[in-house]
């Protein structure tokens, strides 16, 4: 079952805003963003992966937010590889496929 999320913005016309908190809830698999106006998203795993071509087995080692900016935030693994996430992949839905 695919949800949508409505407070997610058309891609390209999301507002920024700077992520406060970040957290990887292991149980959900998914990752707890929390912005600077309020907002929040539970946001999968499993998108965060397929976007950053991060290996099916790898596993979850830290989660660090972008302290300079605030724009986003990196998730390391085990295997070495590391998946940088910004705020606009939380906020925005994804852009529609180009028609042929």
């Amino acid at each position: 079952m695919k949800t949508l999320n409505p407070l997610k913005a058309p891609f390209g016309k999301g507002k920024f805003s700077r992520v406060r908190s970040v957290s990887y809830h292991q149980w959900e698999d998914a990752f707890d963003v929390e912005f600077d106006d309020g907002l929040a998203f539970l946001e999968p795993h499993a998108t965060i992966r397929k976007a950053n071509k991060i290996a099916p087995k790898a596993v979850v080692q830290s989660v660090e937010r972008d302290e300079e900016l605030r724009s986003g935030f990196y998730v390391h693994y085990d295997n070495g590889q590391t998946a940088e996430v910004s705020w606009a992949f939380i906020r925005e839905l994804p852009p529609k496929p180009a028609k042929k």
